[in-house]
Formats: C-alpha cells, sequence, structure tokens
C-alpha cells in the first residue's frame, strides 16, 4: 500500500533492519511492515472505511503484536473502530508519543 512518499518512508522507518515491508497476505492483500514477532500498519486518510481496512489486515497475524499507526487527530477515531471489531492492537500516533491500546 506504499503509494506515497510519506507512507513509504514511515513504514521504512517502522520496519528498521530486520524487518520486512509490503509483506503478502491472503486474500490478495499487503501487509505494510513484518517485523520479527510484530506487525505493523499505517493509515494516514482518517477514513473510517481505510481504517477498518487496515485492521483487518492486522487481524491476519496470528501470535504477534499489532500496532497500528495513524495521525494523532485520528487515535481515538482508529480505538473506537477496533473496540467494534473486537481486536487486540495497540493504536499509535506517526511519531510514536500518543497510544491508545484496545482490549477484546
Amino acid at each position: 500500500m506504499a503509494g506515497k512518499k510519506a507512507h513509504g518512508r514511515i513504514t521504512k522507518r517502522e520496519a528498521g533492519k530486520r524487518g520486512k515491508t509490503e509483506v503478502p497476505i491472503a486474500g490478495r492483500r499487503r501487509l505494510d511492515v513484518r517485523k520479527p514477532g510484530e506487525a505493523s500498519e499505517v493509515e494516514r486518510s482518517g477514513n473510517p472505511q481505510r481504517i477498518a481496512q487496515a485492521l483487518s489486515r492486522l487481524k491476519t497475524q496470528r501470535n504477534v503484536r499489532k500496532v497500528l499507526l495513524v495521525p494523532q487527530r485520528d487515535l481515538d477515531k482508529a480505538k473506537d473502530i477496533a473496540e467494534k471489531m473486537k481486536m487486540n492492537v495497540l493504536i499509535q500516533n506517526l511519531s510514536k508519543t500518543r497510544r491508545r491500546i484496545v482490549k477484546k
């Protein structure tokens, strides 16, 4: 899903040295970042449908920590959507200074 330069820059930063970007998953989809023990998605648009799609991509990952990165203004919106989807996920702003933890 790396279409814009800023999105690609964020995913590369999130992946670090050991992570991989644009990892294929079921349903002809791609996960933004996959590291050992962690899966991450970046959603910068703020659109509720796009946030839900990013969360559904994270939901396919088993036995890993799931992280959704959104702009700070969308933290509470993403938390509400994750609660409706009944997911365990960590939602952070893009600079990782604020977080919301959602548990089933």
